[in-house]
């Protein structure tokens, strides 16, 4: 039985891609919703969600451990704005909608934005 490869690579290395959905997630957490494509933004659920479960808690260890990912505008936004505003979903915190092909090259676009 073959193995099935669950995470995208988007053709980049890892730690470009590491970068890269740092970005979106800031993107994310500081706009509340973005414009994007499906698979992106797939993998932007994973990587963000986590997050803000942890942001949930405001503690020095949380703290530190978001801002290895973040700027320190992130790091609070997330902490003090977003964290408490998710205290007692237990998650789920973000919807993807379709929005339909993209005009140039036919990529499923979609909006990530956090519930």
């Amino acid at each position: 039985m073959a193995r099935i490869k669950t995470k995208r690579r988007f053709r980049r290395d890892r730690d470009q891609k590491r970068a890269f959905l740092r970005s979106l997630a800031r993107n994310l957490l500081l706009n509340q919703r973005i414009k994007t494509t499906e698979a992106r933004a797939k993998e932007l659920r994973r990587f963000v969600e986590p997050l803000i479960t942890e942001a949930k808690e405001d503690t020095v260890t949380t703290r530190r451990r978001i801002s290895r990912h973040f700027d320190e505008k992130t790091v609070k936004k997330l902490i003090e704005e977003i964290g408490p505003k998710y205290k007692e979903r237990p998650g789920g915190y973000t919807r993807i909608i379709k929005i339909g092909p993209r005009e140039t090259d036919g990529a499923k676009e979609v909006f990530i934005e956090l519930v």
